[in-house]
């Protein structure tokens, strides 16, 4: 008992150094030099070439251009517009609509008496306004009965596959992430058939988000932050095109959500022999990571094991376990590992 509370005080202290470890690394550091357009460069007439037909599209779709410029950073061309909201759609493949987010959001734009946020929007291939990072907020102006909406118009179709980068209105979890990210998959491996997984490497984030993706979709409840540091480590943009690698990872995920069920079972049976620590999963899954001792550079493109023969290694694992290993100091020193992540 002595060794356990000396192992959680140390814990705790671990984990406090650790996050102020990670404040000191987050400070910002200002750009040597300055970028992108000048003043002079901004400005842009509604009647250019540039904006013209986007902004005849806002005026048959009922809505106002206010005014065009281009992007400071990256030069594409934007109109400032209000539209009807009953003309903006969300892109297909954003996160479900959380409806007490969207009532708060709601009265808090109305205690403002003012819609200070506008939406991004995109003109669609199929000629629609689509929206992809202000669901919440179309939703909420739709409380509100407003007639229109104030929007940042883009004719880049490309942007609606950027949610994850543009999304500000309310913070992504890992769940979020994840079915974004397998929606924008299914949508592009579609659209575009002969792509491969790894052109849209920038759009996707990561790959282990495509992989758990497949999962939450048909498991919400899955515990996906336990297993994402190894994922991280073994799971890979294809070469292949999407629809094929889309058919190889939903295989993975099957197997993942085998092996889950299996660490299900032993934490079960942890907390019948009396452990009761919210870390029981973190260090189940700990235990039979395959390569949970193998060190990789930041930015490594090669997986520490390959996916296949690493989730094979942790079912092994995991079937092998022993209950009787477990002491409440070897949870305390988890304890440390998730204060450092956070």
């Amino acid at each position: 008992m002595a060794r356990a509370k000396k192992a959680g005080k140390t814990a705790t202290a671990g984990a406090r150094a650790a996050r102020a470890k990670g404040a000191a690394r987050k400070r910002l550091t200002p750009a040597a030099s300055a970028r992108g357009l000048g003043s002079a460069e901004i400005g842009l007439e509604l009647g250019s070439t540039e904006v013209a037909p986007l902004v005849e599209l806002i005026r048959k779709a009922g809505g106002a251009a206010i005014g065009a410029y281009r992007d400071p950073l990256g030069s594409r061309p934007l109109v400032l517009a209000t539209l009807p909201l009953g003309a903006v759609q969300p892109t297909p493949f954003q996160r479900d609509l959380s409806p007490t987010h969207t009532k708060r959001l709601a009265e808090k734009i109305d205690e403002a008496h003012a819609f200070l946020d506008p939406l991004i929007v995109v003109q669609g291939h199929d000629g629609r306004f689509w929206t992809p990072n202000g669901r919440h907020r179309l939703a909420a102006g739709k409380v509100l009965g407003l007639r229109q909406i104030t929007a940042l118009v883009s004719p880049d179709e490309a942007l609606a596959y950027r949610i994850l980068a543009l999304n500000t209105e309310k913070a992504h979890n890992l769940k979020d992430r994840s079915l974004e990210v397998i929606r924008m998959a299914r949508s592009l491996a579609k659209r575009e058939p002969r792509g491969r997984e790894s052109d849209y490497a920038d759009r996707f984030e990561a790959p282990e988000l495509v992989t758990l993706g497949i999962i939450y979709e048909s498991t919400p409840r899955f515990a996906g932050g336990a297993y994402s540091s190894f994922l991280r480590k073994v799971d890979r943009f294809s070469e292949r095109t999407l629809a094929v690698s889309l058919r190889e990872r939903a295989g993975y995920a099957d197997r993942l959500l085998a092996i889950d069920t299996t660490v299900r079972t032993l934490i079960a049976a942890l907390q019948e022999r009396g452990f009761k620590s919210p870390y029981l999963r973190n260090y189940v899954v700990a235990r039979i990571n395959p390569v949970r001792f193998i060190k990789q550079k930041p930015g490594d493109t090669r997986p520490a094991m390959p996916i296949a023969q690493a989730l094979l290694r942790m079912s092994a694992a995991a079937k092998a376990f022993k209950l009787e290993s477990v002491s409440n100091a070897d949870l305390a020193w988890v304890a440390v590992g998730a204060g450092a992540a956070e």
